[in-house]
């Protein structure tokens, strides 16, 4: 690595501006909002940002700055990544203090929030006075999908960067040179995740993620009729269950442990009721930990399906571009000819709503389900 942007790819002009930044002071601010796609690098753009912020030749890759930043260690670069559905404003407030101290060794203090999008209007409105006017070294790296995704009041406080979904060849290249992985694997999987560098590598190293991802995908083929579709919504949200619980069960089980030990309650069978408020707020938001990998895990589902009816849809119009589901190329054909595009596009459209729907807090069940019977044949 002999640089810190190295690993930022297909990002080129949004490189460009974040580096001048760092060379002219006059170009520089306090308070930057990243947004893209996911998939497009939002938190490795931040990451080496805020290295190249601290690095005495702005972003060299090898320094002690730049190595600390980019493994999370530098004392001065917090980054605040929400495993629930919004940010809370007791997450938040400890922010505004924090952004007032004068770095303890850096040369910047630097706030990442990844998910700027989760902010609500409490937790927003309590950073507000504090992006608005921090530290004179205090730098605010914001992230969100979009700046419409940002409360307006952030949003008008901070210079947006625009991050682009990164060319497919450019990931795989990524894959093979960062982690080894086979060229062909790496292209198979860098176009299967749609250029999402953090799934494209899990596809990659993974044989049981990529066996989840083409159950998915053989949904669409499955669902017959409406009890079809019920028993596809059924297995697909028990395994997304599963495998947010598989994700965050012996994290838990950690977590719990090391309070009750912090607190000298370790092995204790009864705990005394001061003690069993902290508890009970830790599994609380163990809970709400869970129920956000439960709806991500749905989500990069129908998003997987809404690439599938793509395909579809490509064959179906006969238009000349590559297939996201090449390998998956049969299956993608079958379907095309037994519908129609005005029907491929309707099975689309139910998988967008599925989305909304599971954003807006709707029982994932019940929007599988309505999803799953919408993506039966119909004549």
């Amino acid at each position: 690595m002999t640089s810190v942007w190295d690993d930022v790819v297909g990002q080129e002009p949004a490189v460009e501006v974040l580096r001048h930044a760092i060379e002219d002071p006059a170009a520089m601010t306090h308070a930057w909002l990243l947004t893209g796609p996911p998939g497009s690098g939002r938190s490795n753009a931040a990451r080496a940002f805020a290295a190249a912020l601290q690095c005495a030749s702005g972003g060299c890759g090898v320094c002690h700055d730049c190595t600390t930043t980019l493994r999370g260690l530098h004392p001065d670069v917090t980054v605040v990544a929400t495993e629930g559905v919004f940010i809370r404003a007791e997450t938040a407030r400890p922010l505004v203090e924090l952004a007032q101290r004068s770095p303890s060794q850096g040369r910047h203090r630097v706030i990442i929030i990844e998910d700027a999008d989760r902010l609500n209007d409490t937790s927003g409105n309590s950073l507000l006075k504090a992006i608005e006017e921090p530290a004179g070294r205090t730098v605010w790296i914001l992230c969100a999908p979009s700046p419409q995704d940002v409360l307006v009041t952030i949003r008008s406080r901070s210079r947006s960067v625009a991050l682009r979904v990164p060319p497919v060849d450019a990931v795989a290249a990524l894959l093979v040179s960062r982690d080894g992985i086979d060229p062909t694997v790496a292209a198979i999987a860098a176009r299967a995740a749609q250029s999402h560098v953090g799934i494209a590598r899990r596809l990659a190293r993974d044989p049981d993620a990529r066996a989840r991802r083409s159950a998915v995908l053989g949904i669409a083929a499955k669902i017959r009729g409406v009890g079809d579709a019920v028993l596809a919504a059924g297995e697909l949200v028990e395994t997304a269950q599963a495998d947010a619980k598989a994700a965050t069960e012996q994290r838990d089980a950690e977590e719990k442990a090391a309070l009750l030990r912090s607190m000298g309650a370790e092995g204790a069978t009864t705990l005394p009721p001061t003690l069993r408020t902290q508890v009970r707020q830790l599994e609380e938001d163990q809970k709400r930990r869970a129920t956000r990998a439960q709806r991500d895990v749905l989500d990069r589902a129908m998003v997987d399906l809404l690439s599938l009816y793509r395909d579809v849809l490509v064959v179906q119009l006969g238009a000349g571009v590559e297939l996201v589901n090449i390998e998956h190329e049969a299956s993608v054909r079958a379907l095309a000819e037994a519908s129609t595009p005005e029907q491929t596009l309707r099975r689309m459209d139910a998988v967008g709503q599925a989305r909304t729907r599971l954003a807006g807090n709707v029982a994932p069940l019940l929007a599988v389900e309505a999803m799953a019977v919408a993506l039966r044949p119909q004549g």
